[in-house]
């Protein structure tokens, strides 16, 4: 009598499937997105940037020291030191995946500080260029402009600075600089003062106008949305 084998069963080697890991913090290449680098987890504010922004606010506030104790020259170096360096901070917090929702807050308000406060601090200066008006009407476009930020953002629509907004920027910078240039002289040559009175005229102008578009940009994102109830 036969016997009969039976095959074993041939077994299947199927492949696994690899489980892809979380990324970790230094899988992420710097250029990544914010919304990238705060869905990994929550960064330090003690880094690099922060501690820029930090000394530029220092600097801010020392600017608004020396103007009104008539160290013109000193304020000029400072504010200069100050304004040149303020792309470092977002250039190294980019970099090197270094951006904090802190950061984001922080580097904007020094800006507008070293902004409005050299321009309410040239007021009171004897022969200033700048007149009250003027300044109110450069701290009136911040705080309007910052306003319309936080309720668009709020939506969760993007509301980011514009070249018009940048440009203005670089505007009242040298507006300032031409100011405190212009005050160290007893009688400044006529070429200064067509220069600082120019560049203060044509940054108000720019100031006033660039709040416009930003009210208009506001507008156009915020009408779609429905009215609360009252």
């Amino acid at each position: 009598m036969s016997t009969v084998r039976c095959a074993a069963p041939t077994r299947l080697n199927h492949p696994q499937k690899a489980v892809p890991l979380p990324p970790s913090p230094q899988s992420v290449p710097p250029e990544s997105p914010p919304e990238l680098l705060d869905s990994i987890g929550k960064r330090s504010i003690y880094n690099v940037p922060n501690a820029l922004t930090s000394i530029r606010f220092a600097m801010a506030i020392a600017v608004m020291a020396l103007i009104p104790a008539g160290y013109f020259l000193a304020a000029t170096v400072v504010f200069l030191v100050a304004a040149s360096t303020d792309w470092m901070d977002g250039y190294w917090a980019r970099k090197y995946g270094q951006v904090t929702k802190f950061g984001r807050i922080f580097d904007p308000f020094v800006d507008k500080i070293i902004i409005c406060g050299s321009f309410i601090a040239l007021v009171g200066v004897v022969n200033s260029p700048v007149a009250s008006w003027m300044a109110t009407l450069v701290v009136g476009r911040e705080l309007l402009v910052t306003s319309l930020r936080g309720m668009v953002e709020g939506s969760g629509k993007d509301f980011s600075a514009s070249w018009l907004g940048k440009w203005k920027m670089v505007l009242q910078c040298a507006a300032v600089v031409a100011s405190l240039i212009y005050l160290q002289y007893e009688t400044a040559p006529s070429w200064l003062t067509f220069t600082t009175l120019g560049l203060v005229w044509g940054s108000i102008l720019l100031t006033v106008y660039s709040g416009y578009d930003y009210t208009l940009a506001a507008a156009r994102l915020m009408q779609d949305e429905p009215d609360e109830p009252e």
